[in-house]
């Protein structure tokens, strides 16, 4: 058992019993309550990379949280989750990291990443060594308990306060932050909307600022804030408490293929104990997923799966040996992790298919392997290389498993199926499709069946999923 580390002191839960429940049994209630009607995951695209949620007493925002949080897909596992959250209780310029310790709450402790942590302080000055930001805030406090309910203890927390109201220095943060804006680490981002106008006009203000984040520019949010700030709205305090924290997210996102989501919006009148309309404050819950990029293949990237496809099968059938191949273009699909299935054909007759999904390794390594074992295939009889000059060889590249729930999401000819149901797994490639003349039915019974071992219903009650294939052959 690992030993905390020493000169450590944990961050104690302060608002546990104020703003949410102060004992783990009535704190699990209530987020089963929670999530029960929280709003469910929408079907998007992409991948998850960044939630807004707001920080308010459970009683008037947790409903609006957990359908943030309902966004995050079952069975995900996070490396880490950045929480960016702006200071109530104290300003100063840049951001504190938290290096102490961990953070706590009635559910258990929260992990930080102290080592990240320790390294993001030293990486830049926009990081400043400010624990006592971090004593008393609750605005990201508040955030722990939906993501031990989703994620139980499997991910590292960095959390981070945002003492600034500079937008300079909010750029220097999301700079800083860049690196680690990647596919195994979700970013947290606490906010409330607007502060204490009537329940119409926080209607009217919040849709504005929530239709200007999802334009993902960071100048149209700064913009809506001033004009929202000039427009005489009674009582209206701040249309985004937490705008620096979002303003990092935006500069995070604009330059790149994001999409922003509105999901769930209610301000605090519409909570049944409390429906104060004179003076409200709003919430919404917003994700941010990366747009699926277009799965495409150039003809000098065309020519290099070919080429190394080839030399692969005649180093090996020359000298046992799939040889060394050459670096890939630079930013060639080769660098990339992809699946890949080869083919060999000899005088037209099928001799050999073996491939797989994206294994951790290039594209370019997946190939020779497969290319190798594509010519001794253990279904057909072995290649030799006296009959080189009578092969064709055909590489199917394939794209990133996508979890369907419908077989009316399958479109035959431009997906291929991946069956899976514990250790039984079996595939098709787009092209059986058009060369059987299968329906979906029959697409999915063969898998199913032929190369799952499932039987011919066993899909059914198995997981989906389809992928693209682009084919390349001589």
């Amino acid at each position: 058992m690992k030993l905390r580390e020493s000169n450590t002191t944990n961050r104690k839960p302060t608002v546990a019993g104020q703003f949410y429940p102060g004992t783990k049994k009535d704190l699990q209630n209530e987020l089963n309550n929670l999530f029960k009607t929280a709003k469910k995951r929408q079907n998007f695209n992409g991948i998850l990379k960044a939630l807004i949620s707001p920080h308010a007493g459970y009683v008037f925002s947790g409903g609006v949280s957990a359908s943030a949080f309902n966004q995050i897909p079952e069975n995900t596992n996070y490396e880490r989750v950045f929480i960016l959250a702006s200071s109530h209780q104290f300003h100063f310029g840049g951001a504190s990291v938290f290096t102490e310790g961990n953070y706590e709450t009635p559910l258990g402790e929260v992990k930080v990443d102290i080592d990240l942590a320790k390294s993001l302080e030293k990486s830049s000055e926009i990081f400043k060594h400010q624990p006592e930001a971090h004593n008393y805030e609750h605005s990201l406090e508040v955030q722990l308990p939906f993501l031990q309910h989703k994620l139980g203890s499997n991910f590292k927390l960095i959390p981070i306060i945002l003492g600034t109201n500079s937008a300079t220095d909010c750029k220097k943060i999301a700079a800083a932050l860049q690196p680690y804006f990647s596919n195994e680490n979700l970013f947290v981002v606490s906010s409330d909307f607007s502060h204490y106008p009537g329940y119409e006009d926080a209607n009217k203000v919040d849709f504005k600022t929530a239709n200007a984040i999802c334009k993902n520019k960071a100048e149209e949010l700064l913009s809506t804030l001033k004009n929202n700030a000039s427009s005489n709205i009674k009582n209206l305090a701040t249309s985004l408490c937490g705008w620096t924290s979002v303003l990092t997210l935006l500069y995070l996102t604009e330059k790149g293929s994001y999409e922003y989501k509105e999901i769930e919006y209610k301000n605090s009148a519409d909570a049944a104990r409390y429906g104060d309309k004179k003076r409200v404050v709003g919430y919404w819950a917003i994700s941010v997923f990366k747009k699926d990029e277009a799965f495409s293949i150039s003809e000098n990237e065309r020519e290099e799966i070919l080429s190394l496809a080839r030399n692969s099968i005649t180093n090996f059938l020359k000298n046992g040996k799939k040889g060394d191949a050459p670096d890939p273009i630079p930013g060639s699909i080769l660098n990339k992790k992809a699946g890949a299935f080869v083919s060999v054909y000899v005088n037209g007759e099928l001799r050999g298919c073996i491939g797989g999904f994206e294994q951790g390794k290039s594209l370019q390594k997946l190939i020779q392997q497969m290319a190798v074992s594509s010519v001794h295939d253990r279904r057909f009889k072995a290649v030799s290389y006296d009959e080189l000059d009578n092969m064709k060889i055909e590489v199917s590249v394939l794209s990133p498993l996508k979890e369907i729930k419908s077989e009316d999401e399958i479109e035959l000819g431009r997906h291929g199926i991946f069956i899976r149901d514990g250790f039984n797994t079996g595939t098709f490639l787009p092209q059986v499709a058009d060369r059987t003349g299968w329906d979906v039915y029959d697409f999915l019974g063969h898998c199913s069946r032929d190369k799952a071992g499932l039987g011919w219903e066993g899909w059914r009650t198995a997981e989906l999923y389809t992928y693209e294939a682009i084919i390349v052959k001589e």
